[in-house]
């Protein structure tokens, strides 16, 4: 285990069955005489992987401390010990100083009894009126609120990026996909708009799932409250929530925040993952749309010649860990009765590989938007293949001949036929090849039919035509990054 020391200490042997039986924890009380089955320390461990809590332990603590002391339920003087204490535990952590003990259990008792090391006795009355129960629910909902902050800055980062390379790139003409076919063609900048707005949407999410998770359980205790006269208004503003949550059952048993934020990231990495694909296929050969530097790129082993688009494809590949994450926290909360099980010990591992993992996603993919070189040539070429300009053609039947739609898309589909068998484009094709369809069509249709004319005249509100793209991506800046 990184960072951390097994604590040893020699213990007597019972000689009749040869098994070991050190002393229990002193922090359990005096029911117990001896320590765990080593395989029960084992599992019930948690140090290892809820260290990550340090500082907000030790955030959650000194506000405890305060309030105790303005209830005067401790004193001033031990109350500024304790603060003292914790603050110096603070800078021995973050320094690499202080060893986190396995016996000790979890985050909380290690800087218990650190303190006390520090302190002497008066460090036995941070714990008075509160449990580990509102302790750990307050030290979690601070640290998934700090993730849900650090997402939000991450994700503006991103469509900062996007939006940069969109306005770039506001008349850069490419084929837009449906069923991965050409379809309609589009601007590169209006594409990675539509990214924005995703990316916009998670944002939201998590800005109101941050509104809900910022109630304090923190002096709930163990799950019926106390009988000390605390002021959990303090605590609440002091660690900076908006309120103390109402139920003291709830408040200790919840873990709706921790859920909502691994579903947010859920959704979001659904995102993430749907633009690495798209990059991965743009930096084909056989698409040939963008080109990542080799700050972005690896190679192979093997194939001298291979550019592989790695940093999408991870992005891609973690969509499915992070979903997992989402299902274990589900299914482990499923069936607990109130209020806190020990069971809960399982939310933090998969809250915490999301954190870090969803991070280095986004950080990735802001790299990579920024970092690909984009062949405009090469898109605009794509775009004209496959009568991507068919709608356009039906368009204008409707609008010049006031032709019904569903007349005009069969007559433009028997003149895709007809092009197509004699390979050329819609374009291409002669008045005389046109009329033999319908009599009516003029020369003017051949206004509408070029890539860039079919683009300009998607002027409708959401269009794609580079007008509108221009002042989409201003309107973004407005809306994401002010």
């Amino acid at each position: 285990m990184a960072g951390s020391k097994r604590t040893t200490k020699k213990t007597p042997v019972t000689k009749k069955s040869g098994t070991v039986n050190p002393p229990a924890n002193p922090m359990w009380g005096g029911q117990f005489a001896h320590a765990p089955a080593e395989i029960l320390s084992r599992i019930n461990n948690s140090i290892c992987f809820d260290q990550k809590l340090y500082r907000q332990d030790i955030q959650g603590s000194i506000a405890h401390a305060r309030m105790l002391a303005k209830q005067k339920i401790i004193t001033d003087g031990d109350a500024k010990a304790i603060v003292t204490g914790l603050k110096s535990i603070l800078a021995d952590i973050e320094a690499g100083k202080f060893t986190f003990r396995e016996a000790l259990e979890d985050i909380h008792m290690n800087i218990e009894s650190a303190l006390k090391d520090r302190i002497g006795s008066a460090a036995g009355r941070l714990h008075t009126a509160r449990s580990r129960n509102d302790q750990v629910a307050t030290d979690f909902r601070l640290y998934v609120r700090d993730a849900f902050d650090a997402l939000d800055n991450a994700l503006m980062a991103l469509q900062k990026s996007l939006i940069a390379r969109a306005d770039e790139h506001y008349n850069s003409i490419m084929p837009g996909f449906t069923h991965l076919q050409a379809a309609q063609p589009v601007t590169f900048g209006h594409h990675l708009l539509a990214y924005v707005e995703m990316f916009g949407r998670d944002r939201s999410r998590v800005q109101d799932a941050r509104k809900r998770l910022n109630e304090s359980p923190l002096g709930a205790a163990a799950l019926a409250g106390t009988s000390f006269p605390i002021d959990r208004e303090f605590t609440s503003k002091e660690l900076g929530f908006d309120r103390p949550m109402a139920n003291s059952l709830d408040a200790v048993s919840d873990r709706d925040f921790a859920l909502e934020y691994l579903s947010v990231v859920a959704i979001c990495a659904v995102h993430l993952s749907r633009l690495a694909e798209e990059m991965v296929s743009w930096s084909s050969a056989q698409f040939g749309f963008i080109r990542f530097s080799d700050a972005f790129s690896t190679g192979s082993s093997i194939m001298p010649q291979k550019r592989n688009p790695d940093a999408a494809e991870l992005v891609r590949g973690k969509s499915g860990r992070l979903f997992g994450n989402l299902v274990s926290l589900l299914t482990t909360m499923k069936a607990l009765p109130l209020a806190y099980n020990k069971d809960m010990q399982e939310d933090k591992e998969p809250v915490f590989d999301t954190a870090s993992n969803i991070m280095l996603c986004v950080q990735a993919m802001t790299g990579m938007v920024a970092d690909m070189a984009v062949s405009k040539s090469a898109m605009l070429n794509a775009a004209g293949v496959a009568y991507a300009n068919a709608t356009d053609l039906a368009d204008w039947l409707v609008r010049e001949l006031k032709m019904p739609f569903r007349d005009a898309h069969h007559i433009t589909a028997k003149l895709v036929k007809i092009a197509s068998g004699k390979s050329k484009s819609l374009e291409q094709l002669s008045l005389a090849d046109m009329q033999s369809v319908e009599s009516r069509i003029r020369k003017d249709v051949y206004s509408v039919l070029s890539v860039a004319d079919s683009v300009k005249s998607r002027k409708s509100y959401g269009g794609t035509a580079p007008d509108n793209v221009k002042k989409a991506a201003a309107n973004a800046k407005k809306r994401f990054l002010s």
